[in-house]
């Protein structure tokens, strides 16, 4: 592809990204709306640029373009942006599709998709902010000073310490990643039961819906301390489990992959349920997203493995 046709991908990829943010922005506090707005004007001066290119390589094109995408996950990390890497061929310069990588120690915080009143009467707002703002960054903390010391260990060859910083690495690791599906999978509309082929996989799986809601609400209120309950999709079984994990980490299994999860440290639910752990599992069933899950269902489905 010419350099010529690329410009004119990346027009379309800069209206595409405009028609999106219209979609969403009406759903964002104040604060993130100024910043989406902020983050629009420069995707509108990007594509304005793009009719002066004579002076543009196409690496330092490929560039501007990453930078406009990553600047956009920034903003609401809550979007799901079309990626500008298609399979181009600009000269020398190729463009595969892909997703960046996390660099070592730098994982963020990343931010509600809801305000923080949002699942109230069943989630009040006190314990949102607490748990997000305090206790997800701690776990967000940990990992990345888990990775550092794991680097340096690396680097100096020095792994006297490695048992210690592979228990945080799993712990805070887990932590963060499921704490990151947790608000994914909660909305102000939620509720009800899904549809489809996620309904029809639940009730192949456990018999019925209800039948999924009970054994999942048990898992739930029988774990012994603090941790989760996982709906996961396994791909060597092409089918739907129920899993524990005390803490974030033990009790559960690899080669799986989370579909619906329910904090159950004291810490989710202990303002406004105290030591009610089965009230607070009744009452967070009406905040369930089904329609994020079955986004996470639909992807972690493409995932077979030969069975055994």
């Amino acid at each position: 592809m010419n350099k010529e046709s690329y410009v004119d991908q990346m027009k379309q990829w800069t209206e595409d990204l405009l028609k999106q943010q219209e979609t969403f922005i009406d759903l964002c506090d104040q604060r993130e709306h100024d910043k989406l707005a902020a983050w629009k004007e420069r995707v509108e001066k990007f594509r304005d640029s793009l009719n002066d290119i004579e002076d543009i390589e196409g690496e330092q094109l490929k560039k501007m373009a990453e930078d406009l995408y990553l600047e956009g996950e920034q903003v609401y990390t809550g979007i799901s942006f079309t990626q500008p890497f298609n399979e181009l061929d600009l000269g020398e310069v190729q463009f595969a599709e892909r997703q960046m990588a996390v660099p070592i120690g730098q994982h963020k915080l990343p931010p509600l998709p809801y305000p923080y009143n949002a699942l109230e009467p069943h989630i009040d707002q006190k314990t949102m902010r607490l748990h997000h703002d305090k206790h997800h960054r701690s776990y967000v903390e940990g990992l990345n000073k888990a990775e550092k010391a794991l680097q340096q260990a690396r680097l100096v060859n020095d792994y006297q310490l490695i048992k210690h910083w592979e228990r945080e690495l799993a712990f805070h690791g887990a932590g963060h990643y499921l704490h990151t599906i947790f608000w994914e999978i909660m909305c102000p509309e939620g509720g009800g039961k899904p549809s489809g082929e996620l309904l029809q996989e639940i009730n192949d799986a456990f018999g019925s819906f209800a039948q999924f809601q009970k054994q999942f609400s048990e898992a739930a209120k029988a774990v012994e301390g603090s941790g989760w309950a996982i709906l996961v999709w396994a791909p060597r079984a092409h089918r739907l489990e129920i899993l524990q994990a005390e803490k974030h980490q033990n009790l559960s299994q690899w080669d799986v992959i989370p579909l619906l999860v329910l904090d159950v440290w004291e810490h989710a639910y202990y303002l406004k349920h105290q030591n009610n752990r089965a009230g607070y599992v009744e009452a967070w069933w009406n905040v369930v997203c089904w329609k994020q899950v079955t986004k996470r269902f639909n992807e972690a489905k493409k995932l077979k493995w030969k069975p055994y």
